[in-house]
C-alpha cells in the first residue's frame, strides 16, 4: 500500500518567535484595551421610570404566554389569554396612554435615540480602528510568511482559510500562514479574555458583532420609531388565533397504554 509523501518545508525557526507570539501578544493587549476604552467610553445609563418599565415587560408577558402555552392546562391559559388580550387592545399598559393612535414620534428628534446611536457608533470605531491597524502591520512586515504546521490533518478545503496571502497550489493545508494566524486569534482568544477580563467583557470583536446582531428583547421590541400600541395589538392577535394544546392531556391513557403488557 502506497503511503502519501510527508511534505517537508525548511523554514527559519525564529519565525516562531518573531511572527506568531508578537501577533498573538498584539491581539491580547488591544483586546484589553478595547476593553477598557468601551467602558471608558459607555455613557452613563439612565434610570428607566415605572411605566417604560412596565410597558416593555407586558409585551414580553405575552410572548412568555404563547412560548409556554403547552404547559398551562386549557382554563389557565385561557383566564391568562383574555386578560392580555383585553388589556393590550385597550392600551392599559402603554407608558403613555393619551397618545394611543398617533405615529411614532421621529427617532432623529429624540434625545434618547440619538444617544443610543451615539453609543452604538463609539462601539463600532472602538472596533474598527484598532483591527484596521493590526491588519495593515501585518501585511506591512508578515506577510506571505508561513509560521506554524498544525499537528493534525486536513483536507484541501481549509487551504484557503489557513493560508492566506501564501499564492501557492501543492503547499500542504496542514501549513498556516501569518494573515490567517490574525484570523484565528480573532476568532478563539475569546477564552482568554473571558480569563483576564470576565465572561461580560468587551475586548472579543465576534462577540461585539453578535451582540449588534442580536440585541436585546426590550431594545428591539421598543426601539426609535416603533408604535408600543400596535406591538400591542399584535401580540394580541397572535394570543387570539394560537391553537392551545396541553401536554399533559389524556396523559393518563398514555401512560397506561405504554405499560400495558
Amino acid at each position: 500500500m502506497a503511503q502519501v509523501p510527508v511534505q517537508t518545508i525548511h523554514r527559519d525557526p525564529q519565525l516562531f518567535y518573531w511572527i506568531l507570539i508578537p501577533i498573538t501578544v498584539v491581539m491580547i493587549l488591544t483586546g484589553v484595551l478595547r476593553h477598557y476604552a468601551t467602558v471608558l467610553m459607555a455613557s452613563t445609563p439612565k434610570k428607566q421610570e415605572l411605566p417604560a418599565i412596565r410597558e416593555q415587560r407586558s409585551l414580553l408577558r405575552g410572548i412568555n404566554l404563547r412560548v409556554n402555552a403547552h404547559n398551562l392546562s386549557p382554563s389557565s391559559f385561557e383566564t391568562r389569554k383574555a386578560y392580555l388580550v383585553n388589556a393590550y387592545e385597550n392600551g392599559a399598559f402603554l407608558k403613555e396612554p393619551e397618545k394611543k393612535g398617533q405615529a411614532a414620534p421621529n427617532p432623529m428628534t429624540d434625545p434618547a435615540a440619538m444617544e443610543g446611536m451615539m453609543g452604538m457608533m463609539k462601539g463600532n470605531m472602538a472596533m474598527i480602528v484598532p483591527q484596521t491597524l493590526i491588519m495593515g502591520w501585518i501585511n506591512a512586515f508578515f506577510s506571505g510568511f508561513v509560521i506554524i504546521k498544525l499537528p493534525f490533518p486536513l483536507t484541501i478545503k481549509f487551504k484557503s482559510m489557513l493560508q492566506a496571502g501564501v499564492a501557492t497550489r501543492d503547499m500542504d493545508p496542514q501549513w498556516m500562514s501569518s494573515i490567517s494566524w490574525y484570523v484565528l486569534c480573532i476568532f478563539g482568544l475569546q477564552s482568554v479574555f473571558n480569563y483576564l477580563l470576565g465572561s461580560d467583557n468587551a475586548a472579543s470583536q465576534m462577540q461585539q458583532q453578535m451582540g449588534q446582531m442580536a440585541p436585546g428583547a426590550g431594545a428591539q421590541m421598543f426601539g426609535p420609531g416603533v408604535d408600543p400600541d400596535k406591538q400591542f395589538r399584535g401580540e394580541a392577535e397572535n394570543l387570539a388565533v394560537l391553537a392551545h394544546q396541553y401536554t399533559l392531556e389524556g396523559v393518563e391513557e398514555r401512560l397506561l397504554q405504554s405499560v400495558k403488557v
